[in-house]
């Protein structure tokens, strides 16, 4: 269908009245694309804790009615005016951030942190007209981080859709939309850990296990994970990570220990805890001279980071990383292909399925760490 065919879609989406409460599955209308905008049919979608957070809205500012989900995989059902890259039918990933590709960031092969497109989560609104494509009986419903896939027909700005190979399965790949991507490029893109090498990961969730994934593709010889809850190592074994610390069974900080284990730091680490301190015991757990920490959890805005400058000064490297360093509409495609090739395990993530209809379920089992990812069907 053509940005000509100008036709109000109604399907079924679930959502969000206001913080906290159960996600009501409604009958809503998606309008046409406007220019530079994708209407898409969603297949599946999948919860981030990122959703789970802003449902919750327990510190950012609310922004409700809305549909949340970021975590997809669809088809092109209809193109606006200016769009020539997709065209109905096409298989896309929808995510959180984009690539206008005109942008000094999207020029730079060193960034993928587009000023245009970039994560907006205060946004409600498409940024073509200031308004939303969502409403029911007239009033509007709003969007989350410019994707809200948690309805079966939803519209993104083109800059925000990777087109990728038809022969993925979009069941599987739809949670490269963001945590697996994230900490998967944290390791092989920013990281870089060489082969044989010692790797620590700090956290095991989602994204933690996605850079466990990425040391065990690059060769590392030992993958350190370190969590306070035990119930995370035995799952952790699966993604390649070898060891196991928990800093509750030590006296001492928890980079003393991991420079004892491995004879004065490890090669690299990942944090992806979002916890200040974490994020400095894994700095600090570098050996000096080569070793190399990437921070991936999003803290508390108050915190502030503090280590001894000699940390530095004896060549240690600290750096951070937004979506592992992809850009999604260049980039993505390549990490479908991975796992094409088998190169990249991408079912090990998946715990959990269920139905729209059922999508509370997928809350329930986020919230009492029952699952890493639940895909919800739109069938």
């Amino acid at each position: 269908m053509s940005c000509t065919d100008r036709k109000v879609i109604r399907c079924r989406a679930a959502v969000a009245w206001e913080a906290g409460k159960p996600l009501v599955i409604e009958e809503v209308e998606v309008a046409p694309p406007q220019a530079m905008e994708v209407r898409l049919k969603v297949l599946y979608t999948a919860l981030c804790h990122t959703d789970v957070y802003f449902w919750e809205a327990k510190g950012q500012t609310p922004v409700f009615p809305r549909i949340f989900g970021h975590e997809a995989a669809g088809i092109v059902e209809s193109v606006g005016e200016g769009v020539t890259e997709l065209k109905p039918g096409d298989h896309v990933l929808p995510v959180f951030t984009g690539e206008c590709k005109e942008c000094r960031h999207c020029k730079s092969e060193e960034s993928n942190m587009c000023d245009l497109l970039r994560i907006n989560t205060d946004r409600g609104v498409m940024l073509n007209d200031g308004k939303s494509r969502f409403s029911i009986n007239g009033k509007p419903i709003y969007h989350f981080v410019g994707t809200s896939t948690f309805s079966e027909y939803t519209v993104v700005h083109v800059g925000c859709l990777a087109k990728i190979n038809p022969a993925a399965p979009l069941d599987k790949v739809c949670i490269l939309s963001c945590g697996v991507s994230t900490g998967l490029g944290a390791t092989l893109n920013v990281a870089k850990p060489p082969k044989g090498s010692t790797v620590a990961i700090f956290g095991l969730g989602a994204v933690g296990l996605s850079a466990a994934e990425g040391a065990r593709i690059a060769g590392a010889s030992r993958i350190i994970g370190v969590d306070l809850n035990p119930k995370r190592f035995h799952q952790a074994k699966m993604f390649g990570v070898t060891e196991f610390v928990n800093p509750k069974d030590y006296d001492k900080p928890v980079q003393e220990v991991i420079a004892e284990m491995t004879d004065g730091g490890v090669d690299r680490s990942v944090e992806c805890t979002g916890n200040i301190n974490a994020m400095i015991s894994a700095f600090e757990c570098v050996h000096d001279g080569w070793g190399v920490a990437v921070l991936v959890g999003v803290p508390n805005k108050d915190d502030a980071f503090k280590s001894h400058p000699m940390n530095f000064l004896n060549e240690r490297t600290l750096k951070g990383t937004f979506f592992g360093n992809y850009k999604p509409r260049t980039d993505l495609p390549s990490v479908v292909e991975m796992y094409l090739k088998k190169e990249l395990e991408l079912e090990k993530f998946i715990t959990h399925e269920v139905t729209l209809s059922e999508i509370n379920k997928a809350f329930d089992y986020m919230l009492n760490g029952e699952s890493i990812r639940c895909i919800i069907r739109m069938d």
